[in-house]
């Protein structure tokens, strides 16, 4: 890890330092094992003699974040979902970060557009506004018209986004490096390996065809239906830092005014954001992973029968089949209060310590579990429950699982959703039945038959291959056992030469003990002639017997 600055590094983690003094974080400064020595200077600071009551941590951590700009933004809302690293006051307070940040001049984002396309923007649209519809930290929308009349956004990357990023992530290696080495949590909260991930997702979010890629797999995976409508990307218009993607019209979720206003079944749209949660999770294995409302739409066509429309696919989570069917049958399992089968596949799948026990295991899951059941959403939060849940398993070792950490995030926006949508619905009785429903098909008769359909023509054209396969296999099993035959001929012969060894080992020892006797002997009897009159002929037997044990031990060729 590079801890050496460059000076405009060095320029910038003092405005980060300053900052951090300005929202009265100097003891996270001071906190560190590092500038323990000098901790009594915050007591000799002047704006500390002076400062009225302050706000809490928490508002102040994040009022600094947004102070220091969109990557450190971006990293605290990162981090609101780690409930493992984070206490809950100043996750909560992560949380409520805003993407929010002034846009860029139109003129430049033209420049960008035709640079990345090769002509001029008059050429590629029939209609461009300058002026962008919102803007993010890492791109802004722009409204424009093809040439045919279809309307579409651009999304273009901010110009010189890459190297502001490149120098705040470096300095985010820096820091998490420093605090993995001399702050007391370090190791435990595990800093260098949030910035690792932290930087693979915001990497990913800077190259628009990646975006438009995953935006057309969601497309298709949810082509016809009626739960979420995907737009379509225009690609011979999307290059790496431009995007053209086909404009939608909806109501913004958070616009809940407007949406009782136009009369939507809050109740179908609430349960439709759950099945939609966990089709993607668990019959896709390929999710929305930025579900918060900016990204989300609703379409009021029909107010009865609404659908959700999804924008933004720069985060996608996935998961491998056997993550994917542990954490089903997780769920199952939760939803049935079969507590015992939880810990159990935990267990399993390796995200506890094998020699870890159930019964104590099944104990503490059920008592943060219990608590939630039967009670409506308004009721219980998944922030706390996630909060006790990632405590409890830390007690028995419970490694953070990397994979499922974009799972936690959304899992958590869809709470903050459905709160809003209808904070009367049940959220387990809602998904109960859809995961029975995806477990059946995975293990049933049909599961059996639709694997024998994929994988037939497969077989098929592997058939006349079969018997050169298996007189390999055969060829490769004769040698496979002479060679074991060999290496259990070798470990015979190394048995019976440790024996061979050992023994003579023993008698070497007792030879020589025999021979220390017949020494003592031999001098007590010049010491006390009389009292050991027998003492020369014993001395002599003993010696006897020791030449004889070497004789014995003398190694001898085979």
């Amino acid at each position: 890890m590079r801890t050496m600055l460059r000076p405009s590094e060095a320029v910038r983690l003092m405005h980060i330092n300053l900052v951090l003094v300005r929202y009265g974080l100097d003891e996270v400064i001071l906190a560190a094992h590092l500038f323990r020595p000098v901790r009594f200077v915050r007591y000799l600071l002047p704006w500390n003699w002076f400062r009225a009551k302050r706000a809490p941590r928490g508002e102040r951590i994040r009022l600094a974040l947004e102070a220091l700009g969109p990557i450190f933004v971006k990293f605290g809302q990162m981090l609101s979902t780690r409930r493992d690293l984070l206490p809950d006051d100043v996750a909560l307070e992560l949380a409520k970060l805003q993407d929010r940040v002034p846009p860029f001049a139109g003129e430049v984002a033209m420049g960008i557009i035709e640079t990345e396309l090769g002509k001029p923007v008059s050429e590629l649209f029939a209609s461009f506004d300058p002026t962008p519809m919102a803007s993010a930290s890492i791109a802004q929308v722009h409204a424009a018209t093809l040439q045919d009349g279809s309307e579409v956004i651009v999304k273009v990357l901010r110009p010189g986004i890459n190297r502001t990023i490149e120098r705040d992530v470096q300095l985010l290696h820096i820091v998490a490096d420093l605090a993995e080495r001399y702050w007391r949590e370090g190791r435990r909260l595990r800093p260098v390996e949030v910035v690792e991930e932290y930087e693979k997702t915001i990497l990913d979010e800077l190259d628009l065809i990646r975006e438009g890629g995953n935006a057309a797999q969601l497309r298709r995976n949810f082509a016809g239906s009626q739960m979420l409508y995907v737009p379509e990307v225009h690609w011979p218009l999307t290059r790496r830092r431009v995007m053209v993607m086909e404009r939608i019209h909806g109501v913004p979720i958070g616009n809940m005014e407007e949406l009782r206003r136009r009369g939507v079944n809050m109740k179908r749209l609430s349960e439709r954001g759950v099945r939609i949660f966990f089709t993607q999770v668990f019959r896709d294995s390929f999710w929305h992973a930025d579900m918060h409302p900016g990204n989300i739409f609703v379409d009021c066509t029909d107010p009865q029968d609404p659908r959700y429309i999804a924008v933004d696919f720069g985060i996608v989570g996935t998961l491998s089949p056997s993550d994917q069917h542990y954490l089903a049958q997780n769920f199952i399992a939760f939803f049935r209060r079969d507590y015992r089968r939880v810990a159990e596949l935990h267990i399993e799948s390796g995200w506890v310590p094998p020699e870890t026990r159930v019964d104590e295991f099944e104990s503490a899951i059920r008592s943060v579990s219990e608590p939630i059941f039967d009670r409506p959403l308004k009721d219980i939060s998944f922030g706390a429950f996630l909060l006790r849940l990632f405590q409890t398993a830390r007690r028995f070792n419970m490694e953070v699982q990397p994979q499922l950490v974009l799972l936690q995030k959304t899992l958590l926006n869809i709470e903050g959703l459905g709160r809003q949508l209808d904070p009367d619905l049940d959220l387990w009785t809602t998904a109960k039945p859809f995961l029975e429903e995806w477990m059946k098909e995975r293990i049933g008769a049909e599961a059996f038959a639709r694997g024998l359909r994929t994988n037939l023509p497969r077989w098929a054209e592997q058939l006349p291959e079969i018997p050169s396969l298996i007189h390999n296999v055969a060829k490769q099993a004769t040698e496979a056992k002479r060679t074991l035959d060999d290496q259990r001929r070798e470990l015979v012969e190394i048995r019976r030469e440790l024996r061979r060894s050992s023994e003579r080992a023993f008698l070497t020892v007792l030879a020589a003990a025999l021979i220390l006797g017949a020494t003592l002997l031999m001098a007590l009897d010049g010491l006390h002639p009389r009292m050991l009159a027998g003492a020369p002929a014993l001395s002599w037997i003993l010696g006897l017997l020791a030449g004889a044990l070497v004789v014995a031990a003398w190694p001898r060729g085979d």
